[in-house]
């Protein structure tokens, strides 16, 4: 069984900057992505950023330039730095790790941009 812990939430105000990390333990296979994804309330999981295990990058058009997304393979780990935090990026974020045999999901973190 493959678990996915978030950390690294909180309150920001506009402008500011918070960094995410997601730790995956436990019967670990190869992990081939890692993502975050946000939900909103009343809206859907969404994704935010993904990073192979090779390091090729995915972001969503609403992060690209605030928003890096980085992987340290040997503690599979990946992190969030977010950049520039906009009113609109208050949600939950959840981390997942995709191998070829698995799915994993955190439980999630929340961020809240607020002044």
């Amino acid at each position: 069984q493959v678990r996915v812990v978030e950390s690294g939430g909180g309150l920001v105000q506009p402008g500011g900057s918070l960094r995410l990390s997601c730790a995956a333990s436990g019967s670990i296979a190869r992990i081939l992505t890692m993502g975050w994804y946000r939900q909103a309330p009343g809206e859907g999981r969404e994704l935010v950023a993904a990073i192979t295990n090779g390091g090729s990058t995915n972001y969503a058009d609403s992060v690209k330039g605030r928003f890096t997304v980085s992987r340290d393979n040997a503690k599979n780990t990946v992190y969030l730095q977010m950049n520039t935090l906009k009113f609109e990026d208050t949600a939950v974020y959840y981390c997942k790790a995709d191998g070829l045999t698995y799915t994993a999901w955190g439980q999630g973190t929340q961020v809240t941009v607020s002044s």
